[in-house]
């Protein structure tokens, strides 16, 4: 405790306040023997008309031979100031720790939040650098694992933008590099001598490296790269301190450079399987005109239980094999076997000309897998001869084919047949037509007719609507009929949910098309 009167003397000093200020003797004048800090608020707190003691948690503080204390003030009756002195050191440093911790803290929620936020490496290696070189060096590289001796680096100064470049070096020529590529712990920042760092890992413009930090970014079982922090030679080295916590900032980059490089590894499989299993492009094969259109019951899925493909003929004189189907259920489980079915339907190709043979081994095969599901089918044989074309058509359990006659006739392929894949043995009737100039021949799914909408939004779009809609796409070209059957299909749902649908038309080519006279008149047909 020390005691100092209006006029800024020394009145008395106790033993522990004598220790911390040795000269401050009775009447000894207190600026001179306490330092500024104290001396101004003693003079603030006796000034003439105030006698109020500042708030407590704004206790006048500051050094006192190295130490840190707080001065707590009691007013006497005389004018006279007791000064309480309090050593915070050791709760000042807590309190520091606590708000370096905080701020560390909230630095890594928001790098993982951040890196994890971006499924693209580059992107991910870009933010992963810049959040590194403004928290943590003058300058951070982020670099991803070697292709050969080629590195992938994403260098950026404090301030700047991150920049790309690949560097041709051995990592093993750097110290610690090659170490924390392969994931090995990191070498003490102390170990690397930084005047024998590489041109290329001093980044232009920050001028020579007093302290570098190479540390391994641990990914998801396999190392995602290396971080690698630098701090210019005016500048403090890295404590051990510092150097663990860019540890715990290098996890969490390497988890999200891991995570997205898993992501587009799993972007590129799944792609490739998805051209795979989509349905094929469909144009004029041989003569014949045919198009396809598809529908996945969920619009954020590509892909379902719905196919189709077309097959052309090996041999001029032979027929091209259409066929659509319908796996029981939907989403990825059923569009694997899809896959699987067409797979072993493009096998069997050269049985196309006996389609009771080719079902009855698909079902062979189906019964044979491990899946439980069965499926749906209808093939279709087509083959051009001079302006018609010839059609075998087959179903096995699958919706029978319309046929869009000239005059807008609908007629109903009466071919019928059991489920593919449900029971051991069976039985298909094929029927065979002719497709004259204009005429279609219309292959659909159950997803079309079985369509619930309507201006109730419970009612089934139905064979007799989709006969109908048939009706008036007399003379169209396929693709228009395709057009045609998906927007009358997708007006009727509206936005309810509903299973695939797939449709595929065969039609005959016309031998004339439509003009127009003085371009007012309907048109005439001419050869």
């Amino acid at each position: 405790m020390l005691i100092a009167d209006a006029q800024g003397l020394v009145v008395r000093c106790n033993e522990a306040a004598g220790q911390v200020l040795p000269a401050a003797a009775p009447g000894a004048p207190l600026s001179e023997v306490v330092p500024d800090w104290l001396g101004d608020a003693h003079a603030g707190l006796c000034s003439p008309g105030r006698r109020t003691p500042p708030d407590p948690g704004r206790a006048p503080a500051g050094d006192i031979g190295g130490r840190y204390f707080e001065a707590h003030p009691t007013v006497r009756d005389d004018g006279s100031a007791a000064w309480w002195l309090v050593d915070a050191t050791d709760h000042r440093l807590v309190r520091e720790a606590l708000r370096m911790e905080q701020e560390r803290s909230a630095f890594l929620a928001k790098a993982s939040s951040s890196l994890l936020s971006s499924l693209n490496l580059e992107r991910c290696m870009d933010v992963a650098a810049r959040m590194a070189a403004e928290k943590l060096a003058d300058a951070a590289l982020v670099i991803a694992p070697a292709r050969g001796q080629r590195l992938p680096v994403v260098t950026c100064l404090r301030g700047g933008d991150p920049e790309t470049a690949t560097v041709t070096v051995a990592p093993d020529s750097v110290p610690g590099l090659g170490e924390a590529l392969r994931g090995f712990p990191p070498v003490p920042s102390r170990w690397i001598d930084p005047s024998t760092a590489p041109a290329w890992m001093v980044p232009e413009g920050m001028g020579p490296a007093g302290s570098i930090v190479i540390t391994p970014l641990p990914g998801h079982g396999v190392p995602a790269g290396a971080l690698i922090l630098l701090r210019k030679a005016d500048t403090t080295a890295f404590t051990e301190e510092e150097e663990i916590f860019a540890r715990l900032f290098a996890a969490r980059a390497g988890a999200g450079m891991s995570a997205a490089r898993l992501y587009a590894e799993q972007s590129s499989i799944s792609d490739l399987l998805m051209r795979e299993l989509l349905p094929p492009a469909l144009h004029r094969v041989s003569g014949v005109d045919f198009a396809g259109g598809y529908r996945p019951s969920a619009d954020h899925e590509r892909i379902g239980g719905d196919f189709y493909d077309v097959h052309p003929a090996s041999d001029e004189g032979d027929a091209s094999l259409v066929l659509l189907g319908d796996v029981c259920g939907k989403g990825l489980e059923a569009a694997v076997l899809t896959g699987r079915i067409r797979n072993t339907l493009h096998a069997l190709l050269p049985l196309a000309d006996d389609h009771q043979r080719m079902l009855d081994l698909l079902n062979t095969s189906m019964l044979s897998s491990h899946h439980t599901r069965f499926a749906t089918m209808v093939l279709a044989s087509a083959l051009r001869r001079g302006n018609t074309v010839d059609l075998k058509l087959t179903s096995g359990g699958h919706p029978n084919p319309l046929i869009v006659r000239a005059d807008g006739t609908v007629e109903e392929a009466a071919t019928h047949g059991t489920l593919i894949g449900a029971i051991p043995t069976i039985a298909c009737t094929t029927v065979t037509t002719t497709l004259a100039p204009g005429e279609s021949c219309v292959l659909y799914t159950d997803g079309i007719t079985e369509a619930r909408g309507g201006p109730m939004g419970d009612e089934l779009f139905g064979e007799e609507r989709l006969k109908r809609a048939l009706a008036a796409c007399a003379g169209m070209p396929a693709e228009g009929v395709v057009e045609h059957v998906q927007m009358l299909a997708g007006q009727w749902l509206g936005d309810r949910p509903h299973d695939d649908m797939a449709v595929v038309v065969i039609s005959a080519p016309r031998t004339h098309h439509l003009s127009a006279v003085n371009g007012h008149t309907r048109g005439r047909f001419t050869a």
